[in-house]
């Protein structure tokens, strides 16, 4: 890929990436979608990322390129890989050849499984927010058409495209990281805010109630709350449904405006 274009498909994927503030936010697309991003950018067999929770596996995204090898490359990795390797660590995995990490015992069931695809290296990247990490980018890359001896003299660093590849999917998994957890916040805070709503409109309701009980039996407003908290409790039933059956003048509300209030 062109460097003009590779950049133009990074802004592109970083600008998707901070899209997740939505009530339609869909975590599975999301994740395919920056799966789908990274295979592009890397030119890619497959990619796809792991969330991991409390040691837990919480959710897999793929991408749309050979999807059924990338989930069954994720799901293979029970007993390790370089996804749960990198979540552990919190560290980048470099680039791995397959076939010298299955010759070494490295991931010896995700190895077996990528040898079956043609999967000649991988590598993956963790999920991180401010330290706390929430799972990895695995990507998959293809046995070469033409494969080239290695070198007399190896270095153990990884190549620069390697590097590059690497920082690219870093850049990637940090601003995924950064979408999910905005997005959490931004449910976390929907959700107070519709529980705030609801509790102002109970009490809107437990106030007129307490008006339209007064009214009908000529009490003050105090003994109308206590005749609502009694029946409710005698009733074992919650003050705002009390409230809401005296509003809708159902027939436990004409019951209770025909009880004489007991003291406090």
């Amino acid at each position: 890929m062109h460097h003009s274009s590779r950049e133009v498909q990074l802004g592109a994927a970083l600008v998707e990436a901070a899209d997740t503030l939505s009530e339609t936010f869909d975590t599975v697309a999301y994740l395919r979608r920056l799966s789908d991003h990274c295979v592009a950018l890397l030119d890619a067999s497959a990619a796809g990322i792991m969330l991991i929770e409390g040691g837990e596996t919480v959710s897999f995204g793929v991408s749309s390129r050979q999807q059924e090898l990338a989930l069954d490359l994720l799901e293979v990795q029970h007993h390790g890989g370089p996804c749960l390797e990198s979540y552990g660590s919190g560290e980048p995995v470099p680039q791995v050849a397959i076939r010298a990490a299955h010759a070494s015992s490295r991931w010896p069931d995700f190895t077996e499984r990528a040898l079956r695809y043609d999967i000649g290296s991988t590598f993956a990247v963790p999920l991180r927010r401010n330290g706390t990490p929430l799972g990895a980018l695995n990507v998959f890359v293809p046995e070469p058409a033409h494969p080239t001896p290695p070198p007399a003299h190896p270095s153990p660093a990884p190549a620069p495209a390697d590097e590059t590849g690497l920082l690219l999917a870093q850049t990637l998994a940090d601003a995924a990281a950064l979408g999910l957890a905005n997005h959490r916040v931004f449910t976390q805070y929907r959700t107070l805010t519709g529980q705030l709503q609801e509790a102002l409109a109970s009490r809107v309701r437990i106030e007129q109630a307490k008006g339209m009980l007064a009214e009908r039996r000529r009490t003050g407003m105090d003994e109308a709350f206590i005749a609502l908290r009694r029946y409710a409790r005698s009733h074992r039933l919650p003050l705002d449904e009390v409230a809401t059956a005296v509003i809708t003048g159902t027939e436990n509300a004409s019951e209770l405006g025909r009880e004489r209030p007991e003291p406090p």
